[in-house]
């Protein structure tokens, strides 16, 4: 089965959209996504195409994620997070095969798309295990530490802030701009259920945020509030 969907992926290649792709998401020599190769295929036929072969055993899946070509990996990862979101019994087995392959999770978007839904997920419903979270964040993994902060979304989602603010902490002194970005936009999800929690954070730590964490945090802020913590 992986190979007829690797085949189906391949008859949509686009190369002038893989050019464009490669461009956007960093595949210079030196930059974050350096060596990824796209075929130039819409997110949404990945997605229908991880429909179509939601059943392909967790290995054949397990392969395609190990491929060097992104739509691969991008299209493994909807089938695991389709899949998790409709097994009860395969949830432990897909949160594992998620954290034994976290290097081959290696932009942005697999991140994105995969981390709240799966292992924020797994951990709403087993809290005890959330200290992966904390391994991940004081990774020198740059995807790692992606992963561990956009797993929290699934807690915010259920007003639960208390491991999210402090993998924000961990993160607050990290180099990296993706970083800085997933963080302040993790608060700024905060701040839309709880404007206190966002603001106690913000006077805490507002002095050592990076500017981009900061800009992102407040972007839902009034111009005065915005204007107060970006000019201190």
């Amino acid at each position: 089965m992986i190979e007829n969907l690797k085949k189906e992926l391949e008859a949509k290649a686009n190369p002038e959209k893989a050019k464009i792709l490669s461009r956007f998401f960093k595949t210079g020599k030196g930059e974050y996504g350096h060596g990824d190769v796209f075929l130039g295929i819409s997110v949404p036929m990945q997605r229908a195409a991880a429909k179509r072969y939601h059943s392909i055993p967790l290995k054949e899946t397990e392969k395609l994620l190990s491929s060097n070509i992104h739509e691969h990996r991008l299209t493994a990862l909807a089938i695991l997070v389709n899949r998790f979101r409709k097994s009860g019994p395969e949830r432990k087995e897909i949160y594992r095969l998620y954290l034994r392959n976290t290097k081959r999770i290696n932009n942005w978007d697999l991140v994105d798309i995969s981390a709240p839904n799966i292992v924020g997920e797994y951990l709403i419903e087993n809290p005890a295990e959330r200290k992966v979270l904390y391994r991940l964040a004081e990774s020198k993994n740059l995807w790692e530490k992606r992963i561990s902060i956009l797993s929290c979304l699934a807690f915010i989602r259920k007003n639960d802030f208390d491991d999210v603010l402090k993998i924000c902490e961990i993160l607050i002194n990290d180099s990296h701009d993706l970083i800085h970005k997933a963080s302040g936009w993790m608060l700024r999800e905060i701040g839309k259920r709880s404007l206190e929690t966002l603001y106690e954070f913000l006077d805490k730590h507002y002095k050592q945020m990076p500017r981009t964490m900061l800009r992102y945090a407040i972007e839902k802020l009034s111009d005065e509030k915005k204007a107060f913590y970006m000019n201190r």
